[in-house]
């Protein structure tokens, strides 16, 4: 354990919120639990999970479980509390924690969600409580839901053969750098931190 804390404090950057996007038919409960705890570990603040078939939001309480089990054996007992929260719920559990917050997505928090927006927008506008010309970057972020107080995720790791996230956060992430893996299944320690270096190393010009 301190040594994933020391990794953290080593690297140049470091993502503030990572995305954790699985491609693959079949998830591993497992797998996605130790790249999440790992991700606190090193000391990243939020961490968002999605899979393009929504099993893992179905399914959250399996997912939780096993968070809480792999926090337990790889983190000891001494982290804080922190709250899960789900994408579009208004649902919170407690788990063990080194002060990270974790949202589980789907599809629906991606495009569904943007259209929702538009149409609370559009009825604000036909209340006359705004008008067209206040929609701006902002104002769109603070109507989509799904990551109500997250920031725009800094980093992806895309897990699988498709060459697309699939549908993951599509507004947030025009800014993100994305690292493609071949699999969440069986993934080590190893893989996961060399992502971060690469990630800690790139030079984002913010398209300059």
């Amino acid at each position: 354990r301190h040594r994933w804390r020391s990794d953290g404090r080593a690297l140049q950057k470091l993502p503030v919120h990572m995305g954790l996007v699985v491609t693959e038919e079949e998830p591993s409960y497992a797998d996605m639990a130790s790249l999440v705890v790992w991700c606190m570990a090193v000391g990243i603040s939020y961490v968002s999970v999605y899979d393009h078939n929504g099993i893992f939001k179905r399914n959250n309480s399996r997912l939780m479980d096993e968070i809480l089990k792999q926090q337990q054996e790889l983190l000891g007992l001494d982290c804080s509390k922190y709250t899960v929260e789900f994408g579009n719920q208004d649902k919170a559990d407690q788990v063990l924690n080194c002060q990270s917050t974790l949202k589980v997505l789907s599809p629906e928090d991606g495009k569904a969600d943007i259209v929702k927006a538009a149409q609370n927008f559009c009825q604000l506008v036909a209340q006359q409580q705004r008008t067209y010309t206040d929609l701006d970057v902002n104002v769109l972020d603070n109507l989509l839901s799904s990551t109500n107080g997250f920031p725009d995720p800094d980093l992806v790791l895309k897990f699988g053969p498709v060459d697309s996230t699939l549908g993951f956060l599509p507004w947030h992430i025009r800014l993100t750098e994305i690292v493609s893996l071949p699999s969440h299944l069986n993934i080590s320690y190893e893989d996961f931190f060399s992502a971060l270096h690469h990630y800690a190393a790139c030079e984002q010009r913010w398209g300059k």
